[in-house]
Formats: structure tokens, sequence, C-alpha cells
């Protein structure tokens, strides 16, 4: 049986549903993530889960037993708040003992869950100040120790790094990683930044407008999508999608953008796309996919001739935009390729990572190759002509 278990969970303000009956399986030390724009219900389903927010329909259930009616201090749950709240006219220590002392721990019990959760954070030198003298992350650090000495069942992180800087964010986010790895505890993590997601979740639950849209590992949900707003969700930049039509050609199947050559479909995307021939489709395919045409791409990729609209330098990589049939291309270089902008440049597409979706329904069209494999470990030398 799961740890957490949400069974046809509905949640309504009066006439206006927010949560549509959401399923979902949650086992014990699992690191979950809801993720979704503003607004999809991520933090509501978090706030159920807490039994901060009442459902309409549905249960939840939580080591076995239905928590339905229990009020949040007997569900054995611990959530970490993206405003800290922190007491300001308490130390350090006397903020993270609280929930300890309310549970009337002994004394010496108490000093030792906070000395080991000082010391797992690295806070143990903090453990005499006030809020007020604290960093952003440290206080961050403090809301997490003050979760971990209740050692409760299911932690729950609402946006936890919201409020951090850029710099801090990293740290904070290794941090949680590092203290997952060390307790083993089953965390259910909200945000709405898909590289938290990416980077923290055994499997992200995907979210939009109160559904369930996709449950995966991370390299499910970024190579696999089933639906276009995964896609689009997921990757920075995220995938390229570009209104085409599914074309017969000489033996076998093309995708044709508006002013673009057709774009032969690999064998394997091409028994799927059959039933779209004449039909319009999403085309998609992600900025790393695209290559520079060479001596090891051109005789097995598709391979066009792109105008170069702009170029972004990002320090370790450039990202170049290209017209497209009416839309828009990224493609992901190394910082060798910096065309001119106005200028062509040849590029190959990776037929192992195409993707179709359907236009009216979103869903994918059958699938892509399991494995992701890179162009650069794929590569092999080009054979010198003047050898």
């Amino acid at each position: 049986m799961s740890f957490v278990s949400l069974r046809n969970v509905y949640k309504s303000y009066g006439a206006v549903d927010v949560i549509h009956g959401v399923n979902l399986e949650i086992e014990a030390g699992e690191f979950i993530v809801f993720v979704g724009p503003s607004g999809c219900g991520k933090s509501t389903l978090m706030r159920m889960v807490a039994g901060l927010e009442e459902i309409t329909k549905g249960e939840i259930h939580i080591g076995g037993r239905v928590v339905n009616d229990l009020p949040p201090r007997d569900r054995d749950i611990a959530m970490v708040f993206q405003d800290y709240a922190l007491y300001p006219n308490k130390t350090v220590f006397q903020n993270m003992a609280f929930g300890l002392q309310l549970r009337k721990t002994p004394a010496e019990e108490m000093r030792r869950r906070v000395a080991e959760a000082a010391e797992t954070l690295q806070i143990t030198h903090l453990l005499e100040r006030l809020p007020k003298a604290l960093s952003g992350g440290q206080r961050q650090r403090v809301a997490m120790g003050r979760a971990i000495v209740r050692e409760p069942k299911v932690f729950l992180f609402d946006e936890p790094l919201s409020n951090l800087d850029a710099l801090l964010r990293n740290q904070v986010r290794a941090e949680i990683k590092k203290l997952h790895k060390r307790t083993k505890g089953t965390i259910i993590y909200v945000t709405h930044d898909q590289v938290e997601a990416m980077t923290l979740a055994d499997r992200i639950v995907v979210l939009r407008a109160g559904h369930i849209i996709q449950v995966g590992t991370p390299d499910e949900i970024y190579h696999h999508p089933l639906h276009r707003f995964v896609a689009e969700f997921t990757g920075s930049p995220p995938m390229n999608l570009i209104d085409a039509k599914v074309e017969a050609v000489e033996d076998g199947v093309a995708v044709v953008a508006e002013g673009v050559a057709p774009v032969r479909l690999p064998p394997h995307l091409a028994i799927d796309a059959q039933p779209y021939i004449g039909r319009e489709v999403m085309f998609g395919i992600r900025p790393e996919n695209l290559h520079l045409a060479d001596c090891n791409t051109a005789p097995r990729w598709p391979t066009l001739s792109l105008r170069v609209d702009l170029v972004e330098p990002m320090g370790a990589e450039n990202l170049i935009h290209f017209t497209f049939g009416k839309g828009d291309l990224i493609g992901r270089f190394g910082t060798s390729v910096r065309p001119t902008e106005g200028t062509n440049l040849n590029v190959a597409f990776d037929p192992a990572h195409f993707h179709l979706f359907d236009k009216k329904s979103e869903q994918s069209i059958g699938t892509v190759l399991p494995t992701p494999q890179t162009h650069d470990a794929a590569r092999t030398a080009c054979a010198d002509p003047a050898a």
C-alpha cells in the first residue's frame, strides 16, 4: 500500500472547482514534486494533505489511515513555508525546539534532536541567534530544521525557495536534496520552477487547472512528454513546437511547415503518424537536438538551411534563433558556433528526438526512442579528405 494516497480528491470554493478528481499514490521515502503554473492547484492540493484545507470530495490516506477529518497536528506531518514563519523573539534553538516543547518531549531528547538537525543543516553556530540576525538562506535552513526535529511521517515544502536569490536557491536546493538522502523521509514539494522539479524529484506531478496532466520521473517528463503542455512547461528554453502538416513522401512520411522543406520522420514515428497524413499537427524538437550539420549528421539526419535571426551568448553555450515556417526555432549550440545574424546555417535535426502532438487534443502522437543520447556522445571523427 502507498504511504500517501489521494483518491478521487476534489476541491471547490462555492461553484468554482479548483481540484478535479485527483488520484495519486506516493510511496514511503519518495520525493514528489508538484509543479505547474500559478493557479494550477498545486498549493491547494498540498494544503489538503496538510489538513489546512478541507476536501470537498474524496479521501486522503497517510500511513494507511484516512485523515480527512483529522486536524493538522494529528496527521504527523511537518510543513516548511515560503515565508519561513519563524518566531522573531525566539532564538534559532527555541524556534527549532518549540514543536517538541508543545509535545512535552523530554529536555535531553529535545536537545539531541535539535543538535542533530543543526549539524545536518550546518547551522550549529547559529543556535543562539535571533531570526533577524540571519540571512534568507539561514532562515530557510532553520525552518527546515524545525520540521526535521519532529521526525514526521511526511515533509511538506510549499515553494520554500521562491524568496531567495538565485545563488541561495541553488545552495538551499542542494541542502534539501542532501536532507532527503540522509533522512529517507517522504517529501511532497510544491514549486512553479521546473528546474527545481527536475533536479529534486524522484517523480514529478505536472498540474494544470486542477488536473494532473502527467506523472513520471524527471527523465520521463522531459524526454517523453505525453501532452503539449508538459513539453512547453519543461526545459529552458522549452521544446520548439511548430505548426506543420503530415504528408506522404517517397518511401516514408514527413512533416512540412509553411515555406520549409519537408522533415522526414524516422520509422518508429512514421508508423504512428500514418493516420494523420494530410492533417495538421504540432511538430516538436528540443533545442539541444538541433546540431550543426557535418559529415556525421548530414548523411543520416534531416538537414535544412535556416536563416539566423538572433544569437544569445549564454557563457557555456549559444542559443541561436532561426526562422522556421511562420514560427521561431531555437537551437542550443556550443560556443564555437556563433554565426552572423541574417546569414544561413545548415542545421541537422536528430530524428530520435522528434515529437508530434495532436492539434486538437494536444496529446502526444506515438513515442520517441527510449534512450536519450547526445549528438556529441555519438560522434565519430570525420574523415580527413586529404588523408
